[in-house]
């Protein structure tokens, strides 16, 4: 790999900025190319350029053959990351289903009666107020965010901050009406109705669901339509 390729690929996978690495077979021509940006990387054609989306997409490198000639697609995602705000029963269920399914799982609640290490074997638990932990940790288009609590005064604040990233899934737990009343008070915060529509509320695809385990499934389930469908 040329040292401009291999610095480029390292100060985009720094970022947290999808990437593929193209490689020509037999001669070994490489090319980066960036998901979210065609003109910011190197030239390829329209059918490399589909390639790399696809495996972007479906976190899987391939092989692609043309008139071009034969060349792989080496796809260059951040990890996936669910953050999950609300220490309670449906995430005690959620968590591992994530996890799983690949994402690093980041459990965030001030409320240390609920956040403990002793409830959330193997996850990470914050217990500063979650805007602070989302804040601090930084969401990009591979992260999901899932507010759990039903407390306005932990769900609403990490809202304004998912709301104002790339955040690939924003989901709230609630009933219609209590999803409505989230939605007055964040249009009084200044957010329109194309930014209200990001959240899925109420989370979770309609599968009725009942107990935390169904709940968690349907929320994991609708997660993953959304990143296979965020390209």
């Amino acid at each position: 790999m040329q040292v401009d390729t291999l610095s480029r690929l390292n100060v985009a996978r720094a970022a947290s900025r999808s990437v593929c690495l193209v490689t020509a077979i037999p001669d070994g021509e490489q090319r980066l190319v960036y998901g979210d940006d065609r003109a910011a990387g190197d030239p390829v054609d329209d059918e490399a350029w589909e390639a790399c989306q696809r495996a972007l997409r479906d976190d899987r490198s391939q092989m692609l053959e043309n008139d071009a000639g034969r060349r792989f697609i080496q796809a260059f995602n951040p990890p996936l990351r669910m953050l999950v705000i609300g220490a309670v029963h449906i995430t005690q269920a959620l968590a591992p289903m994530a996890q799983i399914a690949g994402y690093e799982v980041t459990v965030i609640d001030p409320r240390r009666a609920f956040a403990s290490d002793a409830r959330f074997p193997g996850v990470t638990v914050e217990t500063d107020w979650p805007d602070e932990v989302l804040e601090r940790l930084g969401l990009n288009h591979r992260t999901a965010v899932v507010t759990l609590t039903h407390d306005p005064k932990l769900d609403d604040p990490a809202l304004d901050v998912a709301l104002r990233s790339d955040a690939f899934y924003i989901g709230s737990l609630g009933s219609k009406r209590t999803h409505g009343a989230r939605l007055e008070r964040l249009r009084r915060a200044g957010f329109d109705e194309d930014a209200l529509a990001r959240i899925h509320g109420p989370i979770g695809l309609p599968l009725g669901a009942k107990s935390p385990a169904e709940i968690a499934i349907s929320a994991i389930a609708q997660i993953t339509q959304a990143l296979r469908a965020s390209r």
